[in-house]
């Protein structure tokens, strides 16, 4: 067995190292081809694009390339609920986690929210769920993996620096469905254009949600109220008024949840209860603190384009009270969809990143802007720009790895750069 990574041994984590003593070769740089002779199963990483050189060498000897999704399914207990989509997968995922677990099921969640798959096969069981997050990258090199509900929330422009197209990006998130049976359930989005127009050709029980229309089956809004129809009728689950997530973008996520909670068997009482507790996953429109009348949001996680509309679009309430913290690592995906929104809500954008002169050149004259060269800098910038009654909004829709190790990472940086500016407003120098 052998462990492969380009980075050289001295980049490597200690875990990593310490597999020597395991009796795992360690082998840094490009995996060499007598390497790849004598492999029988190779398993990759969601970050290693399966048309790599190394990998289409291996699948032409017919070695078989899966990642760890796939494996772990091959040995998990129980039944599986997956969860995709561009945006909402990880409060999608924690929400439907809650309503397993408060509905009486015996439950755990990981995948790509945080705890990968294998490390959940000795804790799965044979009467429990398991529901997990699952990426495009990781349902590329699925082969059994089969959800008994599988969810795709949306698709929209994403990761334009891996697919060749939309198209092809959506084709990695139709795969979730490729092993489902008559038993199993699909809950799509019927809102989405993408993601509706696969409903006819699923084997699995259609389930939809939406927010803009009333549906024969599936869970839509009504209104104020949340609404489950079904073949013996329809019912109000709960209320916008139950929900402590702001944006409609979240009221698309609960409706998808509930409509898996259902699917898995929870009654509709319980569902409300969990939604009327849930609160917002962090870094996820995550309300940081008020300094001096200015209020301060962590959306880190916004790392598209989409993800950024959704956050502008659930401070509806505020036009051209926004101070909006944008770019980073882009996508290679257009920032004109956000013009029309920064120039309605946003008072100043401060621009970040390896992206941000092509941010100014896209959306320089929706709103006016300045660079900023930290976080720090630019937590301070977005407070000096705004007036009292504002909001300084982190959503940066550009990846995280130009200045951070992670989204996790920028919107802690964040936060803590929020707290420091709270302390010296608060306590100014004598």
């Amino acid at each position: 067995m052998a462990l492969n990574d380009r980075k050289p041994l001295s980049a490597w984590s200690q875990e990593a190292l310490d597999l020597k003593t395991e009796g795992v070769g360690l082998i840094e740089g490009d995996p060499p081809s007598w390497l790849l002779d004598q492999i029988d199963l190779l398993i990759v990483s969601p970050g290693v694009p399966t048309k790599a050189i190394p990998i289409r060498y291996a699948e032409r000897r017919g070695v078989e390339v899966i990642g760890e999704i796939e494996l772990a399914s091959r040995f998990l207990r129980g039944r599986i609920v997956a969860i995709t989509g561009t945006n909402g997968k990880t409060t999608t995922t924690t929400l439907i986690g809650e309503m397993l677990k408060d509905g009486g099921l015996n439950v755990q969640v990981g995948g790509n929210i945080g705890m990968p798959l294998v490390s959940m096969i000795d804790s799965s069981r044979e009467d429990g769920w398991t529901v997990v997050e699952v990426s495009s990258f990781q349902l590329e090199t699925i082969v059994e993996f089969h959800p008994t509900v599988a969810a795709v929330l949306n698709v929209t422009p994403n990761h334009m620096d891996r697919y060749e197209s939309l198209m092809d990006y959506a084709a990695a998130k139709h795969r979730i469905f490729m092993n489902q049976t008559a038993g199993d359930v699909a809950v799509l989005n019927a809102d989405d254009e993408i993601v509706s127009s696969w409903a006819n050709g699923l084997r699995a029980h259609v389930v939809q949600f939406s927010v803009q229309q009333k549906l024969s089956e599936g869970m839509f809004l009504r209104g104020r109220d949340l609404v489950s129809k079904t073949a013996d009728g329809e019912r109000a689950v709960m209320t916008r008024d139950d929900l402590k997530l702001q944006g409609l973008h979240n009221v698309e996520n609960v409706l998808a949840a509930a409509a898996a909670g259902l699917a898995c068997g929870v009654a509709p009482e319980s569902l409300r209860e969990t939604v009327r507790k849930f609160r917002p996953v962090e870094h996820r429109l995550e309300e940081v603190a008020e300094v001096d009348g200015v209020r301060f949001y962590n959306d880190s996680k916004a790392t598209s384009v989409d993800a950024t509309i959704k956050a502008l679009e659930a401070f509806a309430e505020d036009p051209g009270k926004i101070i909006l913290i944008l770019g980073g690592r882009g996508k290679k995906a257009p920032y004109a969809p956000l013009q029309q929104l920064v120039k309605d809500r946003v008072r100043k954008m401060i621009l970040i990143g390896e992206d941000a002169p092509i941010i100014e050149n896209e959306l320089g004259e929706a709103a006016p802007f300045e660079h900023a060269t930290t976080m720090a800098d630019a937590v301070k910038r977005g407070f000096v720009a705004a007036q009292r009654g504002d909001i300084v909004l982190l959503a940066p829709a550009c990846a995280s790895f130009d200045m951070f190790e992670s989204f996790e990472h920028r919107g802690r940086v964040f936060k803590e750069e929020v707290q420091c500016l709270k302390s010296k407003v608060q306590s100014p120098p004598n």
